[in-house]
């Protein structure tokens, strides 16, 4: 409850602005807020689990639920489902610091004093990088992935043997012990062992069930850290542990994974790295052509100097304190054998600081060319959010046992602080982006779509800001769709939602049906209950469906391809493989104490 309370607490602080200069509104907040409108009026449509992005690109659609991770518009949309939503960006942001320093705790506990965890859980919630992405990016999806860190980590070191819980001390405080070679651990705790891989997974599926880019970074950063425990221990348990746990993961994140990668083939995903995007545009300090773009750049760059900087000397703290011997300020008494687990941990983490400083500088362009998809992280400078847990597990390992505590404490409070006073005078304030959009899906003229969403073959730019529904236009005309409808015919539209379009059309002749549509491969389309293909006009992929003298149905379906059926088969069959191995854990765990008593 402490540090549910240290950690609100800290994340009221972080809006306090709000309260006073209205809604940040960041680079990506008009994103984020029209994928939660979206959301949210498609389960009033009775679709639980949208694909279809019915008001982007003007009431044309997008296929944007396919691609985006689910859990951050999800919880969105949720918010916005119960609370008025002027207020949901401020308690999204209060939810998800409240989590993230929660989290920070979970991780510091085991190796800190209950006030170092405390501290550790302060500063990883209000963290300079989280300020950035607060106050001038309003990312809300990475701020969601970000938030798991900690706590993947603390995982990640519990899967690799780099810390081991083998028991609590009356007083509530936490034994540590080094665990080396699988051999060596105890038979009574490979069933704690087989849980920490399981709980591995999950955490792991949730940071890419909410950021992509977070998804990406928690693969590259928990793979260095059992490579790490490789090497340290001279073993290959920890590579084969930790890798069935991002196995595990991957696979029940697979229903949003595999549609995704899969899929990619029929949009512009190239887009996501045009220019601007691109990793070599965004090392620190870089400057190109676009006066704005470099301006934040510095921006970001100036607050990833001052983390590394602040987590170089933390770190130096924390070792000082972690070779020392006693329990100073409420710390967990340890033995040798702790002391030397506790350097392990220390190690490890700084090899996980100097890899996320050394990503954000440009003689690693060659590594952002060649690994695989971390070019799909766009900035070098995100891995700040990488830092950040180490700059705050630094924070409250140094504060546990030193006896000037408090310095720390004023250290940290002026530089986010500072920080978040420099940001909060360099972004945008505006209340009105949520109401506006709200209002123009009502108005039926909807938002703007994303370039890298946008269907093959279509220029989403060539779209007309409103058009109807359906419009009948002459059968030879290829001028698309403002065109006048054709004299005497009808249309009547009998079901128009977000995945099902029902329309009757009555014509003297030969015409097409011009729908508010883009073509994708998930739709659908039948004339009086023949399956057609769509035509297109020049320049964009609305669908014309072409119709015969006389009446015609015309249903269009948003139907799950077999793409996304794997991806569900997967996730389920990794669930029921948890699942198994958990009851059998249990058993063998009810039949030792059988045997004992």
């Amino acid at each position: 409850m402490w540090a549910v309370g240290v950690s609100l607490g800290t994340a009221l602080l972080v809006v306090a602005p709000f309260f006073v200069l209205g809604i940040a509104s960041g680079h990506d907040f008009e994103f984020h807020a029209a994928s939660w409108l979206d959301a949210a009026g498609q389960w009033k449509e009775g679709i639980v689990f949208p694909a279809w992005t019915e008001w982007a690109n003007h009431g044309f659609g997008e296929p944007r639920f396919i691609f985006y991770p689910p859990l951050s518009w999800t919880l969105g949309a949720a918010l916005g489902s119960l609370l008025p939503w002027k207020v949901v960006p401020v308690v999204f942001i209060v939810l998800v610091q409240t989590m993230a320093g929660f989290c920070a705790f979970a991780l510091m506990r085991r190796v800190s004093s209950f006030g170092g965890a405390l501290f550790g859980a302060a500063s990883y919630a209000a963290n300079p990088y989280a300020l950035l992405v607060v106050y001038m990016r309003s990312d809300f999806a990475e701020q969601l992935g970000t938030a798991f860190f900690p706590l993947l980590l603390l995982l990640a070191l519990r899967v690799s043997g780099i810390l081991w819980e083998v028991g609590a001390k009356p007083d509530g405080s936490l034994d540590l012990a080094e665990m080396g070679r699988s051999s060596a651990a105890p038979l009574q705790t490979r069933d704690k062992a087989l849980r920490d891989i399981v709980w591995f997974a999950v955490v792991f599926a949730l940071v890419w069930l909410s950021n992509a880019p977070a998804g990406v970074m928690a693969s590259y950063s928990m793979a260095l850290i059992f490579a790490w425990a490789v090497l340290r221990t001279r073993s290959l348990a920890p590579g084969f542990r930790g890798a069935a746990g991002l196995a595990l993961g991957l696979a029940l994140a697979a229903f949003y994974l595999v549609p995704a990668a899969y899929e990619q083939r029929w949009v512009n995903i190239e887009q996501a790295l045009a220019s601007g995007l691109q990793p070599a545009q965004n090392f620190l300090f870089t400057a190109i052509d676009d006066p704005e773009h470099t301006w934040f750049n510095w921006i970001a760059s100036g607050i990833a100097i001052l983390l590394m900087v602040l987590t170089g000397l933390a770190a130096v703290l924390a070792r000082r304190n972690v070779a020392g011997n006693g329990a100073a300020n409420g710390a967990t008494p340890t033995a040798g054998r702790d002391e030397g687990a506790r350097r392990k941990i220390w190690s490890a983490v700084l090899v996980l600081a100097g890899a996320a400083t050394l990503l954000m500088l440009r003689p690693t362009s060659i590594l952002w060319r060649y690994l695989p998809k971390l070019r799909f992280v766009q900035f070098p400078w995100r891995w700040m959010c990488m830092l950040a847990v180490c700059y705050a597990f630094f924070l409250g390992c140094g504060f546990a046992r030193s006896r000037r505590g408090w310095i720390l404490i004023v250290v940290a409070t002026i530089c986010s602080a500072g920080t978040a006073t420099v940001l909060v005078q360099q972004t945008w304030w505006d209340s009105d982006d949520l109401p506006t959009i709200g209002a123009a899906i009502l108005a039926g003229s909807g938002f703007d779509g994303t370039d890298e969403y946008d269907p093959r073959g279509d220029d989403h730019y060539n779209l007309p800001g409103k058009a109807p529904e359906a419009v009948i236009l002459s059968a030879e005309d290829d001028d698309g769709p403002a065109v006048n409808a054709e004299v005497g015919a009808e249309v009547g539209i009998e079901k128009w939602t977000a995945n099902k379009k029902e329309v009757r059309v009555s014509s003297p002749r030969p015409a097409r049906l011009a729908l508010r549509l883009l073509d994708y491969p998930a739709w659908v389309i039948e004339v009086n209950g023949r399956r057609i293909n769509a035509e297109h006009p020049e320049g964009t992929a609305q669908i014309l469906v072409p119709v015969g003298a006389g009446n015609s149905d015309v249903r269009v379906h948003f139907v799950r391809t077999a793409d996304r059926t794997v991806g569900i088969g997967i996730s389920l069959a990794s669930v029921c493989a948890i699942l198994a191995l958990l009851a059998s854990g249990l058993r063998r765990s009810a039949e030792n104490e059988t045997a004992l008593a």
